[in-house]
């Protein structure tokens, strides 16, 4: 190590963070170099990263800035970095989270280390069926208006390493260059699609709400996604209240609920026989409604206040058309088993925590793909669609191992 070098950063520490990004893939930023194309000069592109780092002579990149729909209508700006800044802020990250994860609250479970969003749902499930009441909240571009000084506040509290605070506030003001070529200059906000930007937004929102809720409403069970959020409230009342408190303080702090995002849900099922305006909500793609269900005996069905995959369907079954599984004939049925099953895993693995049986819809659906591929497939089949379904049918039932869905016992009927 020469003189130079103002800062001690473990070499060991680069090389993991890269290998931690490659493993997550991600497109390339503004450069367009590509994973494979850094990778040409691993070693020498590293070691840049690491002798810039520890001199304090590093400086980010712009942020690719790529428009991405929402599943609710409009836009939302992703930021991309480059390979070399992803990984430079992954070495950042794996610094900083350590320090600031153990002051995080329980119910805080976005983008945190042995967290998810099913633990999410499923702590959310329970509370529903004890208290009447849930204020929903969201708030409107999180990444977007973050105040650059109240989150440096937030950072300094929690580590003095110079190196981290010098960078972090350069990732914070590194810009933008958008589709058209425009260079946009940021004065706050941090780019969704950062590595870092996660664990920055938690600690911001773990201020500016969680601790805020432990401190003035400490009876009151919460739950906070991100920037998705929910509150359980003992009465419409309460819930109308906390809404009041919750926006001034959201303001104070430079953020905003999102207003068609936000509001007050009965729990309605068959005990509760209140009416509202609104009975149900959506959290993490699960929609939480009353729904008929059978008891522990499976005996009898009762009326609960209860999640299910119910708002995500059309999304999965647009997402099957897309994979246009009908016009591959190209490939044989194991391959496009070994293509579409780490989706189809996917699926299962999250969706089918609650309320499996709405799935079937979303899987007659790729089973009708199959059938269609093999009508296009065999010539025998084309215009026979009853005997195309027995074909279908009968390898189901003789490689049920085939597909995820058919190893899951939700092969169904395609006949």
């Amino acid at each position: 190590m020469t003189g130079t070098h103002r800062f001690n950063i473990d070499k060991w520490q680069v090389v993991k963070a890269y290998q931690l990004v490659k493993a997550n893939k991600g497109a390339a930023g503004i450069d367009r170099e590509s994973m494979a194309e850094f990778e040409k000069d691993l070693k020498n592109n590293l070691y840049k990263i690491w002798n810039r780092m520890t001199a304090g002579s590093y400086f980010p990149p712009a942020v690719k800035a790529v428009p991405i729909p929402k599943k609710s209508g409009g836009k939302r700006l992703l930021g991309i970095p480059t390979i070399s800044d992803r990984i430079a802020q992954m070495v950042a990250k794996l610094y900083f989270e350590p320090l600031v994860e153990p002051f995080f609250l329980r119910d805080s479970y976005g983008y945190r280390p042995g967290k998810s969003a099913i633990d999410a749902i499923r702590v959310t499930r329970k509370r529903c069926w004890h208290q009447d009441w849930v204020l929903e909240f969201d708030i409107k571009g999180l990444f977007d208006n973050i105040s650059h000084e109240l989150l440096m506040k937030a950072v300094s509290k929690h580590t003095r390493c110079k190196w981290l605070l010098l960078y972090v506030e350069r990732w914070l003001k590194a810009p933008m260059i958008n589709e058209s070529g425009e260079c946009i200059e940021r004065t706050q906000g941090t780019p969704q699609g950062g590595v870092i930007s996660p664990v920055l937004a938690n600690l911001f929102l773990h201020y500016v709400f969680d601790k805020w809720m432990q401190k003035h409403y400490p009876h009151v069970k919460w739950c906070r996604y991100a920037d998705d959020g929910l509150a359980h409230c003992r009465s419409e009342e309460e819930a109308q209240g906390m809404l009041s408190a919750l926006r001034d303080r959201f303001a104070e702090c430079g953020l905003e609920l999102h207003p068609e995002k936000t509001k007050i849900v009965y729990c309605k099922d068959g005990s509760r026989k209140g009416q509202s305006q609104h009975t149900s909500f959506d959290f993490l793609s699960y929609t939480f409604r009353p729904r008929w269900v059978l008891n522990r005996k499976r005996q009898s069905l009762f009326l609960s206040f209860s999640p299910a995959a119910r708002g995500a369907q059309k999304v999965m079954i647009k997402k099957i058309r897309m994979l246009g599984i009908r016009k591959r004939t190209d490939l044989s049925l194991v391959e496009i088993a070994r293509w579409i099953n780490p989706i189809l895993s996917g699926w299962i693995n999250y969706y089918g925590c609650f309320y499996r049986s709405e799935l079937y819809r979303v899987f007659r659906q790729v089973n009708k793909a199959l059938i269609w591929w093999a009508r296009h497939k065999y010539k025998k089949l084309q215009r026979r669609k009853t005997r195309a379904g027995r074909f279908m049918e009968n390898i189901a039932k003789s490689h049920s191992y085939l597909f995820a869905h058919w190893r899951a016992g939700m092969r169904g009927s395609m006949v």
